[in-house]
């Protein structure tokens, strides 16, 4: 199954796609009016705009705020344990599950390790069950999550920062995927490159998450001027661990890769993924 993720409502309906991701609120905090026509995707806890209000922002040990302008990071963040921001994403994931029942999670988590020890967090972890701060961290995230189940009837899906190492997304962003598992009904793994004039690391990415997750995953791929037949073999590596397939953000790239795979599929057309 192919798809893709889309800023424009229209490219939702174009014959190639089984299935659309639709940006309703992205990173920068742009945001737009759910569609009936594709899955609604949701930047939860990245959010450049909001982040301009200083009350919002994760912070450092060190008091460093997680805002674009600080070294690896290409956005502003929010806290996840900020009520009125939590609960103002909770509405929006109705509104979105009301208009089409598919929703998907993206940008979920704390920014980095070091984060967050607002004073806000610095109260709620002294008050919780935990003497450890990832532990504390992960089951924040993770009744975030279990709070959107409850309003998304259809499937829920996830993006997963695209490291699939044992340990790594837990203590990055307090991504507990055991746990996760329970309430989402598939992760989706952006595994972005702007050439993939090779694609060993993509198929050890994939098949890593494979591994790890009895959850179906799916793996989105950059399309935005992407040699095209490099594209294709990307996705066919891809789609040899992912049942589904996604194309980002150039849907007129998309259709055509698609429209390749399918033919070759239609021929007969093996391939290793080596």
């Amino acid at each position: 199954m192919y798809g893709v993720v889309t800023r424009n409502a229209e490219e939702l309906s174009w014959a190639e796609f089984d299935r659309g991701f639709y940006e309703v609120k992205d990173v920068t905090g742009r945001q737009e009016d759910p569609v009936a026509e594709g899955v609604n995707m949701i930047s939860c806890h990245g959010d450049s705009t909001a982040a301009q209000d200083e009350a919002l922002v994760p912070v450092s040990e060190e008091g460093l705020p997680a805002t674009r302008e600080r070294q690896y990071f290409d956005w502003g963040y929010v806290c996840p344990t900020h009520d009125s921001y939590r609960e103002g994403l909770l509405e929006l994931l109705g509104d979105a599950a009301a208009v089409n029942g598919d929703v998907r999670l993206d940008d979920v988590g704390f920014p980095r390790p070091e984060y967050c020890h607002c004073e806000r967090c610095q109260h709620r972890f002294a008050d919780s069950e935990f003497e450890d701060r990832k532990r504390w961290r992960a089951s924040v995230i993770t009744a975030f999550v279990a709070s959107a189940r409850e309003r998304v009837p259809d499937e829920l899906s996830l993006t997963l920062y695209p490291d699939p190492m044992p340990g790594h997304l837990y203590e990055r962003s307090g991504l507990d995927l055991a746990a996760l598992e329970a309430y989402v009904d598939r992760f989706v793994v952006p595994l972005y490159d702007t050439a993939y004039e090779t694609t060993y690391w993509l198929e050890a990415l994939a098949r890593g998450f494979l591994d790890r997750l009895s959850t179906p995953v799916s793996v989105e791929l950059y399309a935005v001027e992407v040699e095209l037949e490099n594209l294709v073999h990307a996705a066919e590596v891809a789609e040899t661990y992912a049942d589904e397939v996604y194309f980002g953000y150039d849907a007129g790239t998309a259709r055509a890769a698609i429209r390749r795979l399918r033919a070759e599929e239609s021929e007969g057309t093996t391939h290793d993924p080596r």
